[in-house]
């Protein structure tokens, strides 16, 4: 094999497909890029057998091959080149050549028959949505993903889609619930749960734009692609838990409140919490005022601000950190949060429809 190409564009790729290489493995080539030239087309793979990630390059060939070759390594030794362009000779005794302006490196390859097989797919049947829409989708959701490996159906994202083409994406961690709904073109019925590492990924690749990403399916994984690359993830096994049974569908008290503000209220709060010294925040809404306060052994603080708010006055204490993190994700200027009581879950929605749905567990309040 040996080929030339760009060093910015190499240097991209590796970084990309390296997302899904083992940092550590026994077995060898899991700590390697798989380099196929085929003509002017170089494939890099990079697969851990959880997760995959697949690209193209045009190069100039001049040697079609395949080999491994240890991702780090190929990543260093790419990003430190001196020049842009980057001539790689791989010869049959598995000595790698690689060569830049007056640098010269030799390190040594893989057999690629050492390395594992990506999944086979049927790309007839895939769902189609754009790219922004699905990055927001997952960006709005992935901060409920339990990281408790105790339940491992819940480290992943469930996809639910039904025949009208409602699209939603849940997480939950026992402690909050996110949902994300969209509406898309499709007539099939999908239930799948992707773990949350896959979606990351797949979720810093999407691009900013309306472009299209598809996503296929063979049961057992799911495959994204994605202007140029191919994320493929195992899915995760098991039952999800019926979310649309844990969201209230009535409340006692409305409050409309500016997401920016209570955020900057609430991290003020988080100066005086930590690991060690934990407390819940106490949120007071009456007559159109809403009193914050939190004590901890660093000191106490307290805060006011208005609101609107519609039926009952309430008293509620709530973990900060996981309030911040969930109207970060409403990324809206105002909020819904709808409550029935100082027991019962909290509810976070747009001011219109029903775009996200957000859950908080309440945490009891000391008298």
């Amino acid at each position: 094999m040996k080929f030339i190409c760009t060093k910015n564009e190499f240097s991209e790729a590796i970084g990309n497909v390296s997302k899904a290489v083992s940092s550590k493995s026994p077995i060898p080539a899991l700590e390697g890029i798989k380099l196929s030239l085929k003509g002017n087309i170089l494939e890099l793979t990079g697969y851990d057998l959880e997760l995959g990630i697949k690209t193209q390059l045009n190069v100039k060939a001049e040697r079609d091959g395949e080999y491994v070759v240890n991702a780090r390594l190929l990543s260093e030794i790419t990003r430190k080149m001196p020049s842009d362009e980057i001539c790689i000779d791989i010869n049959e005794k598995m000595n790698v050549n690689i060569t830049c302006g007056y640098t010269e490196y030799n390190i040594s390859a893989l057999a690629a028959d050492e390395y594992p097989e990506l999944p086979a797919f049927d790309r007839e049947k895939s769902v189609s949505v754009s790219q922004n829409i699905l990055k927001n989708m997952i960006n709005q959701t992935i901060y409920a993903v339990s990281s408790n490996d105790n339940k491992p159906i819940l480290t992943g994202e469930l996809f639910d889609i039904d025949e009208s083409g409602s699209f939603s994406m849940v997480a939950l961690d026992g402690f909050r619930l996110a949902v994300r709904n969209e509406k898309i073109n499709c007539t099939e019925k999908y239930s799948l749960v992707v773990p949350s590492k896959a979606l990351a990924e797949t979720a810093r690749l999407l691009k900013d734009d309306d472009s299209r990403c598809e996503f296929y399916t063979n049961g057992k994984h799911i495959i994204f692609d994605i202007s140029g690359y191919l994320v493929f993830s195992r899915l995760l096994d098991g039952e999800f838990h019926n979310y649309k049974a844990s969201i209230p569908t009535d409340f006692n008290t409305e409050i409309i409140i500016k997401t920016k503000e209570l955020m900057e209220a609430l991290d003020r709060c988080t100066l005086l919490i930590s690991e060690k010294n934990k407390s819940p925040i106490r949120c007071e809404f009456a007559d159109g005022q809403l009193s914050i306060s939190c004590q901890t052994p660093v000191g106490k603080i307290s805060d006011e601000m208005s609101v609107d708010i519609n039926g009952n006055p309430v008293t509620i204490g709530f973990n900060n950190r996981f309030a911040i993190e969930a109207l970060k994700a409403a990324d809206t200027d105002k909020v819904r949060l709808q409550m029935n009581g100082s027991n019962r879950p909290i509810k976070i929605l747009p001011m219109m429809g029903d775009s996200f749905t957000y859950l908080l567990m309440p945490v009891t309040l000391r008298s």
